[in-house]
This record gives C-alpha cells, structure tokens and sequence, in this order.
C-alpha cells in the first residue's frame, strides 16, 4: 500500500547541510499496523509530512496503491499530525467533523449513525455541540483522530496519537484501532513514543536514527533478538549521593527510585555475571536488601537497548 524507494530530505541549517532523511526505503503492506520509532530530530515528522504531501523530498520514489504519488494520491490517506494543530478551535466538534467530511466530499447526513456511534465510543457524545477550544487536549486529539477515521480513507497515518491522553482513552484508541484494521484492513502507519501503544498494536517497528533506517522487523522478533533481562533491588534505606553515582556508572541500562524511606535499584542486563557486579558494589556499601526480583522485559526495554548499541557506535543520541 505503500512503498518509498531511497528518499532523501537535506535543509540548510547555520551554512551546513543536514540530512535528515537518507537513502530511507521501506514497504508497508495493506492492512499492515507498523510502528515508526526514533529519537526527536530522527526524521519521522519530516517522513510523514512527505508521505502527506505537505514538503517535497529532495530525491527518490513514493508509491501510494501501486502507483507513483501525486496529489491523487491523498484520496487514500488521511492524517492526525502531533499536537492539536488539526482542528479549528472556535467550531465545534459536529461541525468540525461536518467541515472536513465536506472537503472530502462526504455529507455528514450519510454517517449520522457512524457520527454517533464513534462519539459514544470515545465518551463525546454529549460534547458535540461543544467547541473545540473548551475541549481538554486529550479530547481534542480524539476528535482528530475520529476525522481522521470517518474520511474512509485506505490509509492512516498517525503522529504521536495518544498523546495528551489519559490512561483509560489510551486503552480505548487501542482497541477502536484494533477494531478498525480487523473490520476494514486499514493500512496504519503510527509514529509514537508511547512504546506500550507500539508493541500492543503494530506488527512490525521500524527504528529510524539520523535519517536513516536501523531497524525494521517484527515486534515478536524485536523482543527475541534481545535477549534482556530486568531486575528490581529493593533497599530499606535510601543512598546517599557518591553510592548513587557509583551505581549509575556501573551499568548503561540502571536506574534508582527513591521511594519514603527506601531506595528500588532497576537494571537491565544481556549477561548473567552482570548481576553480580551490581550486587558486589551494594555489598561494599553494606546496605541490607529487602527484596530481589526478576521483571517481565517490555518493548520499551528492548527499543532502549536497541539505541543503546547506536549510542556505542555514536550513531544515536536518544533524548
């Protein structure tokens, strides 16, 4: 469905050209969910804009349904941007939907039963009639989204989708998405930091840095390629400021909780043995452990170590 051969995107910043997409290539199947990651200032903001429409690339090839893009082409996407940039505040949320159905050609009489079917599902059913600059951000990225849906389009390409939501919306947009690729093999494209999102709803992650692709595979291999495992040390007292820097240096995946009179010690690990050095370092401090337990490994552990690699080889900052 879509299909980018060798794109490059440079801007001139301070007298020097910087890439910021170079040589990207990828392929997105129909009714595949796939999950574009980075660091800020990676090129997956600029990606999507060229996918919209919105800046052309410098060089290569877009391939919307089969076919070179053109502006024929975005009768097939429909796009929520990040922030809340998509929307015209001083409408309400009917006419907003009413607006942009109507650019698409679409009459809202047609899809009143949808309208309301998808406001009740996201708990704005009795918001219509309420305009949008009143709305919190997390609902006014719902309406987005819920345009977005409505146009029909084949495609969907989402920025940042959940953010300025709350857990219970979060959950919903998960399954309603689910729910819409399964329905209607929808094609989605989503670039997000939120790593719960990406591992509960793409199939596949593709990992971008400095403008090019370091990785694109399935989530199920993401999380079996590395093989990581994650512990949590309870203390019953807390460190004080040359233990915690001794600690912090010691491992590259290691963190420290402070919790009202305890202190939590949490660490990834590839090797076994590396448990020890953590362990041997808390001997010397002579602080008693209350608890030592292993945690469940998730998506954005592996999405970690993975930038964690680039960072040895000074290929990626993660911010």
């Amino acid at each position: 469905m879509i299909k980018i051969e060798n794109i490059q995107k440079s801007y001139i910043s301070k007298s020097n050209r910087v890439n910021v997409l170079d040589d990207v290539s990828l392929t997105i199947q129909k009714g595949e969910i796939v999950g574009l990651l980075g660091s800020n200032g990676a090129g997956k903001t600029t990606l999507i804009k060229i996918l919209c429409g919105l800046i052309n690339p410098d060089g290569g090839n877009i391939y919307i349904n089969n076919k070179i893009f053109s502006q024929k082409s975005l009768m097939y996407i429909s796009t929520v941007l990040e922030g809340n940039r998509n929307l015209y505040w001083r409408l309400s949320i009917i006419e907003n939907i009413e607006y942009f159905l109507g650019i698409r050609g679409y009459s809202i009489k047609n899809k009143t039963e949808k309208i309301n079917t998808i406001l009740k599902t996201f708990n704005l059913i009795d918001k219509k009639f309420e305009l949008v600059k009143n709305l919190s951000r997390g609902m006014q990225q719902k309406v987005a989204i819920i345009i977005a849906i409505l146009c029909e389009t084949e495609i969907l390409i989402l920025d940042e989708p959940t953010l300025g939501l709350d857990v219970k919306s979060n959950k919903e947009m998960i399954h309603f998405l689910k729910q819409i690729v399964e329905s209607e093999n929808k094609t989605i494209l989503i670039s997000s930091h939120d790593m719960g999102l990406i591992e509960q709803l793409c199939s596949r992650a593709i990992i971008i840095s400095n403008g090019k692709i370091i990785t694109d595979n399935t989530i199920e291999n993401l999380n079996s390629v590395f093989e990581i495992k994650s512990f949590i040390i309870t203390l019953n007292k807390k460190l004080e400021n040359h233990q915690r820097d001794k600690l912090l240096s010691s491992l590259n995946l290691l963190q420290i909780s402070e919790l009202e009179d305890k202190c939590e010690v949490i660490f990834n690990i590839k090797e076994n043995n590396e448990i020890y050095l953590v362990l041997e370092i808390l001997k010397e401090f002579n602080v008693p452990i209350e608890k030592f337990e292993q945690r469940d490994i998730n998506f954005e552990q592996v999405f970690l170590n993975i930038i964690g690699d680039e960072n040895a080889n000074g290929s990626i900052q993660y911010i």
